[in-house]
């Protein structure tokens, strides 16, 4: 759990590659979102210079704007926060973590990348169904699946549609490993094999014999 929550936070949330959605299945949903309330919770914000601070300033005033706009609708959608739920104006563009608590799909805070640190948290029941709710998105950069069923979990993680899956880890990446999203995320790979060949031409021969 306090891995999922570092990878959902890490740098204001500003890295394309982290967390901007978690299903947590109903059986353990309110355990889960109790104890990633309390890590959460936490973790130090402010000026990045000092020591033990985990949440900076996100990077610019434009962004900063962006999320005071996608934190209105909070309040506007009457959705549920765990944890924070408002931006307290302050000397730099600092934003206090906050957690969802289960909002509607088609909330803006699930369908919005808010590149920010703000993270909803809903249920889900049926593996078909969490699936399809994962993928219906214009995005598709990186995903993870968690659990102690690793088959079922590599069986989930086959299904998404990601450019990058990883099963009980997230955003792990290597030179020879090929990068690259689907969807709005981006065409072709860089890294690996596949990314070479990006820099390369290919020349087709045709020989006609008699």
């Amino acid at each position: 759990m306090n891995q999922l929550a570092t990878l959902s936070f890490l740098v204001s949330a500003q890295v394309c590659m982290m967390i901007k959605r978690l299903y947590v299945h109903e059986k353990i949903y309110d355990k889960f979102l109790e104890a990633f309330v309390n890590f959460t919770k936490n973790l130090k914000v402010g000026n990045g210079t000092e020591p033990d601070v985990f949440f900076g300033p996100v990077q610019n005033e434009m962004q900063y704007g962006k999320l005071k706009d996608l934190f209105s609708s909070i309040q506007t959608e009457n959705l549920k926060p765990a944890l924070g739920g408002s931006i307290t104006e302050s000397e730099g563009y600092f934003v206090t973590p906050t957690i969802i608590d289960n909002p509607p799909d088609n909330s803006r805070v699930v369908r919005e990348e808010p590149f920010g640190p703000i993270l909803p948290l809903m249920k889900w029941s049926d593996e078909d169904e969490v699936i399809a709710r994962a993928n219906d998105t214009d995005t598709g950069l990186g995903a993870s699946v968690w659990s102690k069923d690793v088959e079922r979990a590599q069986r989930i993680g086959t299904q998404l549609e990601s450019g990058s899956v990883w099963i009980n880890s997230h955003f792990q990446v290597a030179p020879n490993i090929p990068f690259g999203g689907m969807k709005a995320s981006g065409n072709g790979r860089e890294w690996g094999l596949e990314g070479l060949k990006s820099y390369t031409q290919s020349q087709m021969l045709w020989v006609k014999k008699a």
